[in-house]
């Protein structure tokens, strides 16, 4: 070998060396770029420009393939074009074969190549000569294709060498987008799942405090890490608990902010629309103007009164409630309209229909299908059926443990919940004292209406027209109908201007009775309890204004008492009146 050889082959190797030198710096470069970047295109901006410059091109072009495979996107570009953004069929161009084949390769006279794409020479009026691409691939994952274009000086051909160094460099810098990638999708993940035991935790502050645990009681089982059933209670001035359990369309996050948002209304509302019907109402209007994608509802709400022991329920679709009596007897409890966010008016001008349901001693249950479509143990669904099984097989146990008997009987299974689990039992004592208790036998022996709205001046004909129809059914003469129309409409005046003091947000409730052959009116407001000393009738022949009312609904009634309200709560006035016309002799102070 001569010396000119020996010499050429000596800087050969030295050149050799020097850009194998020079090829690990990148790579430890880029290695270090991706790692330290928490910004994937600026990483691979960064990563571009290295292999572009170290390869002495005119510039170069990263491209990533979407999740559909379907398409090639420039993530990064240098040099003579910017390209950043542009979109590309993933099969189109010397790039999108150069992905397909999972090869790469130099094109050096691209106008002679058939698949060269030049619409971005025609738009930058630059003119791309030869093209060098190696495919960006991890094992059999197919990521993208790094491009250079024109190499610089020369003959501005690209040389199998630019090519194996273009390999290799794609080969890492894939690697390191991967694991980028899936460093992002980890805390993606971790992100996701701080927030959604955020959501869990804001959803179990929803739920209520125990009331009375041996009274009222319930409980919420999620099947995901959110729930989309809610249920709560809370207790009333007047000594009534207010319910609901829901059950909101869908799972995921939308039902749980939907399901937040509709417990959180019934909460805030219920404390003073008092009527379950025209609550649900309410609520439904809402949720008709907010929700979306079909979203509804389900949902039984309802008032406990444990003086009385009655529940009056609204149902809006939900799955029928039951009545377990004291015999162990069941009753069920359909649904009296639409589940909430359907229908923007409800199925009756004053609300949701309701139900007043008599406990005497029994337990009254709500639960969502996730109850009773539940599997079992047995790969059965436990149904109202096995419901009830396990109510009559713990009947006398206390709420918290017949409602765990319950939810364990579809936990128990090795497939995991099909959905969330909710449900809530009321346990009637069967205890009255005697003015309730002789409350109870009236009303539930002759009771002929029951109203319970607005305490406002346009709701007082709804109030005189129910009163003439329902006593004109009793068979009252239309002299003492009128009578007891007349005296009720000043009674309910007087509630709305003295004791609600013209309030918009009281209520007052009026009950109809029948005992015998005289008809008896209870009107209750939920206001400050008034002084009676101060509302005494005085003298006609004191003309000064007030009073005169008060004198009216005397003369014209046998009987004018205050009662003592439930829970010391608000007034209670009793008008009591012969059907015959008759007065008997006991007429009230």
């Amino acid at each position: 070998m001569s010396t000119v050889t020996a010499m050429a082959a000596e800087d050969a190797a030295r050149e050799d060396a020097r850009r194998f030198q020079a090829s690990l710096e990148i790579l430890a470069e880029m290695s270090r770029e991706f790692a330290q970047s928490r910004d994937l295109d600026t990483a691979l901006l960064k990563a571009v420009g290295h292999i572009t410059d170290f390869v002495d091109a005119e510039g170069g072009a990263l491209f990533l393939l979407d999740d559909a495979a379907e398409k090639l996107t420039c993530h990064a570009c240098v040099g003579a074009t910017e390209i950043t953004g542009l979109v590309i069929g993933a099969d189109q161009g010397i790039v999108g074969r150069c992905v397909q084949n999972d090869l790469g390769e130099i094109v050096r006279d691209v106008s002679k190549d058939p698949n060269f794409f030049g619409g971005v020479d025609e738009k930058t009026g630059y003119t791309t000569k030869s093209i060098l691409c190696a495919p960006l691939t991890v094992k059999d994952a197919r990521i993208g294709a790094i491009e250079l274009i024109n190499k610089r000086g020369g003959d501005g051909l690209f040389n199998p060498d630019d090519l194996h160094f273009l390999e290799a460099l794609a080969a890492s810098a894939a690697l390191a987008i991967l694991n980028t990638r899936q460093a992002d999708a980890l805390l993606e993940q971790e992100r996701i799942k701080r927030e959604l035991e955020l959501a869990r935790e804001i959803q179990s502050s929803l739920l209520p405090g125990e009331v009375d645990a041996d009274r009222i009681c319930g409980s919420n089982t999620p099947a995901r890490e959110v729930s989309g059933d809610f249920y709560d209670f809370f207790r009333l001035s007047d000594g009534r608990i207010c319910f609901n359990l829901g059950d909101v369309s869908g799972k995921g996050m939308n039902a749980a902010l939907l399901m937040a948002k509709t417990a959180s209304l019934f909460r805030c509302l219920g404390k003073s629309v008092l009527s379950p019907g025209r609550l649900l109402a309410l609520i439904n209007r809402e949720v008709c103007e907010t929700a979306h994608r079909g979203m509804f509802v389900t949902m039984a709400g309802g008032v406990y009164d444990p003086r009385r022991g009655v529940v009056t329920l609204a149902n809006a679709g939900h799955e029928p409630p039951l009545l377990m009596t004291a015999d162990g007897e069941f009753q069920a409890f359909d649904a009296g309209g639409p589940p909430l966010g359907i229908l923007p008016d409800p199925p009756t001008p004053d609300g949701y229909p309701e139900q007043e349901i008599k406990l005497d001693g029994g337990s009254f249950w709500v639960f969502t299908d996730g109850v009773t479509e539940g599997y079992t143990e047995s790969g059965d669904e436990l149904e109202v059926a096995g419901v009830r099984r396990i109510l009559t097989e713990t009947h006398g146990r206390p709420l918290a443990e017949r409602i765990a008997a319950v939810v364990g009987a579809v936990t128990a299974g090795d497939g995991g919940l099909r959905d969330d689990l909710t449900l809530l039992g009321i346990q009637d004592d069967g205890e009255r004292d005697g003015a309730a208790a002789a409350e109870n036998r009236e009303v539930a022996e002759e009771r002929l209406m029951r109203l319970r709205l607005p305490a406002r001046p346009g709701r007082l004909k709804v109030v005189r027209d129910s009163l003439r129809a329902a006593l004109g059914h009793a068979g009252c003469g239309s002299d003492v109908a009128l009578d007891v129309v007349l005296a009720v409409d000043e009674a309910c005046q007087n509630v709305i201007r003295h004791a609600y003091a013209g309030r918009e947000d009281g209520e007052m409730e009026i009950d109809l009775l029948r005992r015998g052959d005289e008809v008896i009116v209870r009107l209750m407001d939920f206001a400050p309890p008034v002084d009676e000393a101060a509302i005494k009738p005085r003298d006609l022949e004191d003309i000064k204004p007030g009073g005169l009312g008060t004198h009216f609904i005397r003369e014209v009634m046998d009987d004018v008492r205050f009662l003592t309200p439930p829970a010391g709560v608000g007034n209670l006035l009793q008008l009591r009146k012969s059907m015959t016309g008759q007065a008997p002799d006991d007429r009230g102070a």
